[in-house]
């Protein structure tokens, strides 16, 4: 039986979402016959806003006057999922205003379900044209996952969860040269964005359809420039 959401249930999504009766109708309509950017044109929006970032020339924004608008609906062209890392802020990051991006992040940047159902949310029913899975440099979470690995560390609470869903990345690394810790910090974006485009039901279709583009990049504190990899 095909799972993916029919009509009916997307509009209860829809109509949850706060989206006002004309982005209802667009929340229907396949990727195609929207207006709104593909995923290129919206990988081409982050890496410029990425620029000016880097640069320091980011766009002053007044984000008063779009309040009202926002308060009624939203339709981001990028979904990002990012590290919690206080110094990761992907609307900084990327120079976008509220209600471009659809940000998900947990410590380590990786996906669990209730990131899946957020990730397949923005997807299905705003019509979000990209994922980027994005690590960063010196991540914590990882660092933290390659030391258990290596030194049979025992964390508390639910770290172990989160050492888990890392260890992936760590057993890939193993025998590779270089730096370890950043060398698994990319293997665990490459993880994630494959783990992202075979994620049945909704987000696996998706891609298959071209509907939906899913990116790996890599944020450097240092300098402040992402990286695309994978």
């Amino acid at each position: 039986m095909n799972q993916v959401l029919n009509r009916r249930h997307l509009l209860q999504l829809a109509a949850a979402a706060g989206l006002p009766a004309g982005q209802l109708a667009w929340a229907e309509k396949t990727t195609d016959q929207q207006t709104a950017p593909t995923a290129d044109q919206a990988l081409e929006i982050l890496m410029e806003g990425n620029a000016r970032y880097v640069n320091g020339d980011m766009d002053v924004r007044d984000f008063y006057p779009n309040r009202q608008t926002l308060a009624s609906g939203q339709s981001p062209h990028s979904a990002i999922l990012a590290c919690s890392d206080s110094r990761v802020a992907p609307e900084l990051v990327f120079d976008q205003s509220r209600g471009d991006l659809f940000v998900v992040r947990v410590a380590g940047n990786f996906v669990n379900q209730d990131g899946l159902a957020s990730l397949e949310f923005t997807t299905k029913v705003l019509g979000t044209p990209l994922i980027m899975v994005m690590g960063h440099t010196q991540c914590g979470a990882v660092a933290a996952t390659i030391d258990v690995v290596k030194n049979h560390t025992q964390l508390p609470g639910h770290l172990p969860e989160m050492i888990r869903a890392i260890k992936p990345a760590v057993e890939k690394t193993r025998n590779q040269t270089g730096d370890r810790l950043l060398n698994t910090i990319k293997a665990n974006v490459v993880v994630n964005v494959n783990k992202l485009k075979t994620a049945q039901p909704i987000i696996a279709e998706l891609v298959e359809q071209k509907k939906v583009k899913i990116v790996g990049a890599l944020y450097h504190l240092k300098t402040g420039k992402v990286e695309l990899i994978g």
